[in-house]
């Protein structure tokens, strides 16, 4: 069964939802693979860094001086 009526679309709406939905669909792609390349790097264990002698890097502990404690009593 036919409509006999006019179309009401025109087609510059119509490429607007359709470049709309690409956009859309590349956006959630591109979510998904960060998404995916997070989990990934997860599932490595933190201490892989190393240096030529195979010890592990370990990170600077000392702390940086505060102004409170430069001064003098």
């Amino acid at each position: 069964m036919a409509s006999g009526g006019k179309k009401k679309t025109t087609m510059a709406k119509l490429t607007r939802e359709s470049r709309l939905r690409e956009r859309r669909l590349d956006k959630q792609a591109r979510k998904d693979a960060r998404k995916q390349t997070a989990a990934d790097h997860t599932d490595q264990p933190m201490g892989t860094l190393s240096g030529e002698d195979g010890v592990l890097a370990q990170p600077d502990t000392e702390q940086p001086a505060r102004p409170s404690d430069l001064v003098a009593p």
